[in-house]
């Protein structure tokens, strides 16, 4: 049966969804892949930075894969697949806790210039692996997935091809930067550069097995605590003279602690992917040949989405960098400290994101306009009800909770709280406005609305952070999140009559691939006439009322 319009007309079916590939109408899966560090703003994963909400999808995914392409998910299934949920969920949750509890021994144990060096320098670094991953990481869920009925040299192919470039890309940057750069922390990031990128593609590659027990294990509990016991370790035998020596601003300053905890907060990466590629290699032949076609059905699959995530990583951690560079490292750490709140208010969003996306996935590519609204409502309000009492919580007590957790240098941090708290009740009243656009294939569009945002938030940094520091970071990002959920807000409810709130927004609207039917205009009754022509005629004794006491 063809979709109706919400007035009941019948129109030109939709075009058939493809699944699978790059900017098709099922894309925008939250990636799992995406790894938050000191001072970054996406998915909780991994570093100890500010958490932003922008966990949203990037342009072109297609979403998660069933573990056995082709079957029905039922019984066992469901419960495999809420399995994985919880264990995802469960791995946010402690990688988040131990996050937070790196910033706030990085912010306690040592003097503002020595935190905000360490927080710009591995911020730097994982903003260099994500764009150097190339989204590989996702494109090997997907077609490890796929190839699992085919056998298992397929999939040892695929991971060839994934891991190779990626392996060589990060080698030869690494072996740049290490030559070019005098910095020691620099140099300690460069050397270790090529295992922060492969880390998180072997992980990934895992997940392609149907299974995030290897995810939730390694970058969920092992990658974040590892960081936070080493880094103890580091400040405890630091002693408080070289912690709270002021330094000299620079990122190898403060007698060498920086480069040291650069090192303890990157050791745990080699061993992540060392146990990952064991557990691959459990499941895969040692020797086999690499069959033909396997790099091109990757990279096919991939390279469209590469382009976003490089985008979607400047976005989400280049303000910390921009404001080390522009304001110096102590304001880059109270910028730092005070947007590492938001984790909870992130934790809530990308899991009602993940529930939600599927189901709206399913319903516009059904013509099924008045179920996408009710899902787009619901989970805006369930979001609205889950973050903003956080949002108003922190902006109140933002003064108090600053320098009751990190120390009194960090109250100033105030108004960069107000800032980010506002900030985020808009983006929550938005709903998830970016996913609703993926999922009904508008992929090009939403990577022009994101490299907007990006744009938007790197002018206003470099207008506003030489005079106003860390706030003038505030106000750049929250002018590129306002960018960023507007734009597609307005965009999904010209096209489809979405919109976060109310039905009065319901008229005038279209399935995916139909043509638009306008409703005919509404007869004129003479009551209609006589009440037009009354406020004709109030409007007409304001006017003259007003020229005369003019």
């Amino acid at each position: 049966m063809a979709p109706l319009t919400p007035a009941g007309e019948t129109e030109r079916p939709a075009r058939p969804v493809p699944t699978g590939r790059a900017g098709s109408e099922e894309g925008g899966a939250v990636h799992q892949d995406s790894e938050p560090v000191p001072g970054n703003s996406g998915p909780v994963s991994e570093g100890p930075g500010p958490v932003h909400k922008d966990s949203g999808p990037v342009p072109g995914d297609p979403g998660p894969v069933p573990a056995d392409p082709g079957q029905p998910i039922s019984g066992n299934g469901d419960r495999q697949v809420s399995g994985d949920r919880v264990a995802g969920l469960a791995g946010a949750g402690a990688g988040a806790v131990a996050q937070f509890l790196t910033v706030v021994l990085v912010v306690r144990g040592t003097d503002p210039k020595t935190a905000g060096a360490f927080f710009a320098a591995t911020t730097l670094c994982l903003l260099a692996a994500t764009v150097l991953r190339l989204d590989a990481g996702n494109g090997l869920v997907h077609v490890l997935a796929g190839s699992r009925t085919s056998g298992r040299p397929r999939a040892v192919g695929h991971l060839r091809a994934a891991t190779v470039p990626v392996a060589s890309l990060s080698l030869a940057v690494g072996a740049v930067a290490f030559l070019t750069v005098s910095d020691p922390a620099l140099r300690v990031l460069a050397v270790a550069l090529p295992a922060v990128t492969c880390s998180g593609v072997v992980v990934s590659a895992t997940r392609g097995f149907g299974t995030m027990w290897p995810t939730l294990l390694l970058t969920g509990v092992l990658q974040p605590v590892g960081q936070l016991v080493l880094v103890a370790a580091v400040v405890a035998t630091s002693g408080d003279g070289a912690a709270r020596s002021g330094g000299d601003g620079g990122v190898g300053g403060d007698g060498g602690l920086v480069p040291s905890l650069v090192a303890a907060w990157v050791l745990p990466y080699p061993v992540v992917l060392s146990l990952a590629w064991l557990w691959l290699r459990r499941r895969l032949p040692r020797t086999s040949p690499r069959p033909p076609g396997t790099a091109s059905e990757l990279w096919r699959h991939t390279w469209p989405r590469s382009l976003a995530a490089g985008v979607q990583a400047v976005f989400q951690r280049l303000d910390v960098v921009i404001v080390a560079s522009l304001a110096g490292p102590a304001e880059a750490a109270v910028y730092t400290a005070a947007t590492r709140f938001k984790v909870v208010g992130q934790l809530a969003g990308q899991g009602l994101a993940q529930a939600a996306q599927p189901r709206l996935v399913r319903a516009l590519a059904g013509g099924d306009l008045a179920r996408a609204r009710e899902l787009y409502r619901s989970s805006t309000r369930w979001l609205v009800a889950l973050t903003w009492p956080i949002w108003l919580g922190y902006a109140a007590s933002a003064p108090w909770l600053l320098g009751a957790v990190f120390g009194e240098e960090y109250a100033s941090g105030a108004p960069v709280a107000l800032v980010l708290a506002a900030t985020m009740l808009l983006a929550t009243a938005c709903g998830a406005a970016d996913v609703a656009l993926t999922a009904a294939g508008h992929t090009g569009a939403g990577l022009a609305y994101l490299v907007a945002a990006v744009t938007t938030t790197v002018l206003l940094d470099l207008l506003l952070v030489p005079c106003l520091g860390s706030l003038g970071a505030a106000l750049g990002w929250a002018g590129g999140m306002a960018v960023k959920n507007l734009l597609p807000l307005w965009h999904v409810h010209r096209r489809y009559g979405l919109h976060p709130f109310g039905p009065r927004h319901d008229r005038d609207v279209r399935a995916p691939g139909a043509r638009r039917v306008r409703r005919p205009r509404r007869a004129e009754t003479p009551a209609s006439r006589g009440a037009r022509q009354a406020r004709w005629a109030r409007w007409a004794r304001w006017a003259r009322w007003a020229r005369w006491t003019r």
